[in-house]
Order: C-alpha cells, then sequence, then structure tokens
C-alpha cells in the first residue's frame, strides 16, 4: 500500500487499540535524535487484575515501542528499530539511572509475516508460556518479533490478527464481527475498519495489495452501513413520535417519557391513530397494561 501506507493504517488501530491501557504516543520523538518511532506506549499505573489477558495486554505491561510491517521486515530494518529502542532506554536510564532491566522499554515488530532466515540470523525463539509466531531475540536486545501469520486463532491473539493481510486478515475481521454487539472494542474497530475501506476505494486506480485489503474490509463497512442506517431510521422515527406527543399533550414528562420506546415498536399507522385517539391517561394506561402482561409472562 504506497500511496496510503500500513503503517499510517497500523499506527491509527493501535493508538485505538491501547489507548484504555496507557499512554500512547504516534510518531514519538527519540530524545536528542532526529528519528521517530511509530507507536510509543506507557502503561497505565494499575496493573490489569485478570489473569486471562490478551496477546496485546501482556504485551503491554512494560513501556514499549511498536513497529508494523505490511511486508516482511529486512535485517537492516529491525537494525532501525532496534536503534531507535537503544537511543529511547539510554534516555531513560539517564533520567533515572535505578529503572530495572524487566521495566526498560521494550521493541516489539508487529509484522505480517517473517522469513526463516531472518528469524535464524537474529537468534529469534519461541518462549514458554507465549503462543507460537512470538518470538523473543534473547534477552541483551529486548526484542520480539511477532510473525501475526503464524499466531494461533484465538481470542488471545485477535487485535494482533486484525494486522495481518490476506487470509490471516480476512478470518480475524470477520472473528470481530462475530463478537457479541456490546463488546467495547468491537464498534470502534468495525469504525475504523470502515473508514480505512473508503479511504483505500478513494484511490483510482486500486494496487492489487490495496484491492485484496478493501476486500478484506468490505463486510465490516456492510455491517457498519446496516447498522447506521438502522439507528438513523429509528432516530428519525423518535423524533416523530415525540413531535407528535407533544402536538397531543404539550411538553412530555417523564411519564409519557417512559413510553416512547413502547409507541416506537409500533408500526407508524397504528402509533399515529392511538396518539391521536386517546387521552392522555389512556395512551399511559394503555402502556401500563401491556408492561404488566409481560411481567406476569415472565
Amino acid at each position: 500500500m504506497t500511496r496510503i501506507p500500513f503503517d499510517q493504517l497500523a499506527k491509527e488501530y493501535l493508538q485505538e487499540l491501547l489507548t484504555p491501557l496507557g499512554k500512547v504516543e504516534r510518531s514519538f520523538e527519540v530524545p536528542g535524535e532526529p528519528k521517530f518511532i511509530d507507536l510509543w506506549f506507557q502503561p497505565a499505573n494499575a496493573a490489569p487484575t485478570t489473569k486471562n489477558l490478551t496477546l496485546m495486554e501482556r504485551i503491554t505491561l512494560t513501556p514499549c515501542s511498536f513497529e508494523p510491517f505490511r511486508n516482511p521486515p529486512t535485517r537492516q530494518e529491525i537494525r532501525r528499530c532496534l536503534q531507535k529502542l537503544l537511543w529511547v532506554q539510554d534516555a531513560e536510564l539517564r533520567r533515572d539511572d535505578t529503572i530495572p532491566e524487566q521495566q526498560l522499554p521494550m521493541l516489539w515488530v508487529l509484522a505480517s509475516t517473517v522469513t526463516q532466515l531472518l528469524l535464524q540470523s537474529g537468534k529469534a525463539e519461541l518462549k514458554e508460556g507465549w503462543p507460537p509466531g512470538v518470538y523473543f531475540c534473547g534477552d541483551l536486545f529486548k526484542t520480539v518479533i511477532v510473525a501475526i501469520d503464524q499466531l494461533p486463532a484465538t481470542e488471545e491473539t485477535l487485535w494482533l490478527r486484525v494486522l495481518g493481510r490476506d487470509d490471516t486478515q480476512s478470518q480475524a475481521i470477520l472473528e470481530v464481527l462475530s463478537l457479541p454487539v456490546d463488546d467495547p472494542q468491537r464498534s470502534k474497530i468495525i469504525q475504523m475498519l470502515t473508514s480505512w475501506k473508503v479511504r483505500i476505494e478513494m484511490l483510482d486506480p486500486l494496487e492489487s495489495e490495496e484491492e485484496r485489503f478493501s476486500m478484506a474490509l468490505s463486510q465490516a463497512y456492510l455491517e457498519w452501513e446496516r447498522k447506521t442506517e438502522q439507528r438513523v431510521t429509528q432516530q428519525m422515527k423518535r423524533e416523530a413520535v415525540e413531535a407528535l406527543l407533544k402536538a397531543r399533550y404539550g411538553e412530555l414528562d417523564e411519564q409519557i417519557e417512559s413510553i416512547v420506546p413502547q409507541i416506537i415498536a409500533l408500526p407508524t399507522e397504528e402509533y399515529t391513530r392511538l396518539i391521536l385517539q386517546a387521552s392522555r391517561e389512556d395512551l399511559l394506561q394503555q402502556f401500563s397494561g401491556m408492561n404488566s402482561e409481560i411481567s406476569t409472562e415472565e
């Protein structure tokens, strides 16, 4: 994705995902150097108490930098990322030389795929307790390479797999869509994926990679469009009912307001006839009766 760089979209996504967990800075300037880290994260003071953490939550227990790659990173690209990390670590130690080793910032390279040659040259190895696809490059350099296409398709890895490509990304998007509608992050991520799709399709013509990415986002866009239409329709219907009630009974009080959701559920012809013909007391009594019947059935 040359005209809308993938790392720009990835930074937007990661910022949205990480903001509830701590402080996020995009294009964080390396202290004393004309270099920028794609995404810099500092965790909130209170660590998560649950034991069932997602992979992203585990990663963000300590300060870290994120460097996303749509294509397999090269050795030189990894070295540049590591160089920026070392400058940040040095700045942190200059500020406070008592920082324990385990609290020093780490580098997380998020790559859609990684070559075996790169992993071997970096002495990158899997670590007990971490899922497949998460490779630690020893303890000295505090660098971890995440091969997103190797991550298991579990709830723990879902939010990172959205940054994959091809089948990995398509599957992750389907899993996001299948989450409960009240999931706190679901709607935000779907809205963001939809925004990506719109921005990509403004390009003409689309390159093959951009076209595949757009196709992966199509289902998220359709769902967002359907829900937007439903919200608009419901809002318009509510406004029409409230205007009709005000014209019939004057300003709405709490009792009338409380039955508006039930009135909206009726067909337009039915609630219009009811409001125009019934007195305020009859209207309240009718819907109070409906509530009583529902409670009795339950």
